[in-house]
């Protein structure tokens, strides 16, 4: 177990009716680039949390230290409750073993821009493997998961299809399906349309909907604004690695208070 350098401090309780997912002063560089620069943000159980900026932001950055594919160099995230990659210890923090990160990712699903599916596995094949592999689920109870979790997404007639024979939209809703097989705490989408034809993004952004409206915990990072005023509960806008702005998403993009919010709604809108 590695020592990290990062200041100890105390957690909150997960028994607390706190946040699900909790940043504070969270920062991040690649060599001598400082890309998060001190982001702050909470998210409700519950709660679907928008994140706007432009390209070179921090906000996919961000996205991936929450469940630590990147390693923060300084700062909390916490997921219900749960300090995410280390653990306290005498006053010290202690960055985790691999095997105890993956454990805890098993509760974070993540959509990227591209779907990453396994081309040589069917869209059950793809969705039942985590499971499987990981959780080590019964067949038996993974496949109908599966199965479950593809009708919920549009696809129960593509259960056998292979990637290669599915569409953008449809390798997407497929790639929400195997995150959802892993039944997590809170979905992080990152740009899950930007890969995509204009025309499958509906089919997509319908599926993310549906989750809203199940009360799954959701953190979205889009260029999407019309989702983002329809769906979502809170709006944060990122530019140059920190919170410039965040709010109910109908108030921040029709009055935006800060003139860097105000010059990029008036080029997306």
């Amino acid at each position: 177990m590695t020592e990290a350098t990062i200041p100890a401090q105390a957690a909150p309780s997960a028994a607390e009716s706190g946040p699900m997912v909790r940043a504070e002063n969270v920062h991040k560089s690649f060599g001598h680039l400082e890309v998060l620069r001190g982001v702050d943000l909470e998210v409700r159980a519950g709660e679907v949390c928008c994140v706007l900026g432009p390209s070179g932001s921090g906000k996919s950055t961000f996205l991936r230290c929450i469940n630590h594919l990147e390693k923060i160099n300084a700062g909390r995230i916490w997921v219900d409750g749960e300090l995410v990659g280390y653990r306290e210890r005498g006053g010290k923090l202690y960055e985790l073993r691999e095997k105890e990160v993956v454990a805890q990712r098993r509760s974070i699903g993540m959509v990227f821009q591209r779907f990453n599916l396994f081309p040589h596995m069917t869209a059950l094949e793809n969705v039942i493997e985590a499971p499987l592999r990981v959780r080590r689920e019964p067949a038996a109870v993974a496949r109908q998961r599966g199965i479950e979790l593809l009708d919920r997404v549009g696809l129960a007639s593509k259960l056998n299809a292979y990637p290669g024979q599915l569409s953008g939209g449809q390798q997407q809703r497929v790639a929400i399906a195997r995150a959802l097989a892993m039944q997590p705490k809170v979905m992080l989408f990152d740009e899950p349309t930007s890969a995509l034809d204009p025309e499958l993004v509906g089919e997509v952004l319908d599926v993310m909907k549906d989750l809203a409206r199940d009360g799954m915990t959701m953190i979205v990072v889009t260029h999407e604004i019309g989702f983002a005023r329809e769906v979502g509960d809170s709006l944060v806008f990122m530019d140059g690695g920190v919170v410039v702005e965040s709010g109910p998403p109908r108030e921040v993009i029709a009055n935006p208070r800060h003139e860097r919010t105000q010059a990029f709604l008036a080029k997306v809108l």
